[in-house]
């Protein structure tokens, strides 16, 4: 999960790039969704994929990575991209 602050004049670049990285996510092994939502009260976006098990999310990680390949995340976000992993119980 990745939550995302953008400037709103870069909001459309970042869900752009959210989308991109969803497409990569769509074409790799052990993906079980990925989801790109905005919070509309915070004007936050939130980015979730799903994944079968750990080892198939860091096995994409390099194809994912390369999806959003020189995106200017530091121009376009209000603060850094807060990341959490989180687990099934």
């Amino acid at each position: 999960m990745s939550i995302h602050r953008p400037h709103p004049d870069k909001e459309h670049l970042l869900i752009e790039s959210m989308h991109r990285y969803g497409e990569a996510a769509r074409h790799q092994k052990g993906l079980v969704g990925v989801y790109t939502l905005k919070d509309i009260s915070s004007g936050e976006l939130v980015g979730i994929a799903i994944w079968d098990s750990e080892e198939t999310y860091h096995a994409a990680g390099p194809a994912l990575m390369k999806a959003t390949e020189g995106d200017d995340f530091d121009s376009w976000e209000m603060e850094p991209i807060k990341g959490r992993k989180l687990k099934s119980a």
